[in-house]
């Protein structure tokens, strides 16, 4: 759904090539991927797939992808260890722990499987991060379930690459 209202934008409202090609010739490569680390650890609010368009317009795609792709992936690690603070807070602990533990105690049971929702569905990556901080999943299997964030970019690339 996402992908079609970006074409449908992209034919009838903006054009993304334009854009892009301004984007790229206009700043500095290190400043747009710093604002995209900045949004993947922090909430996620931007879609990274305008960062992959903007990666297709760049003179070294695939490069700029894989760095994209190892941002995303360290914004999770850093949302995490957000989320792993959160549940230090007395007040949000009690909540979990007490008022919630029905709910918690699923939520650990599937936290495997939002991880890897969130690592290749467009919602963002950072908000299922922060969720797995908070319900206090292993760190070393969000590591690897978060691997998935790499497949993700490279399959959407694949579709923005073609399409732009």
């Amino acid at each position: 759904i996402f992908l079609l209202i970006l074409w449908v934008t992209h034919e009838y409202v903006l054009n993304f090539n334009d854009l892009f090609v301004t984007i790229t010739t206009t700043y500095n490569p290190l400043s747009i991927l710093a604002v995209f680390f900045a949004s993947e650890s922090f909430l996620g609010l931007i879609p990274p797939e305008i960062f992959i368009a903007w990666a297709a317009k760049t003179a070294s795609p695939i490069l700029y992808l894989t760095a994209l792709a190892t941002l995303s992936y360290l914004g999770g690690i850093v949302s995490f260890l957000f989320g792993r603070f959160l549940h230090k807070i007395p007040s949000v602990y009690n909540y979990l722990e007490v008022k919630m533990i029905k709910h918690m105690n699923m939520i650990r049971k599937w936290g495997g499987f939002l991880i890897i929702v969130g690592a290749l569905l467009p919602i963002p990556f950072s908000m299922t991060s922060i969720a797995a901080g908070l319900i206090q999943y292993k760190f070393r299997n969000y590591l690897l379930f978060g691997l998935l964030r790499f497949v993700r970019f490279y399959l959407y690339a694949l579709v923005i690459f073609n399409v732009f």
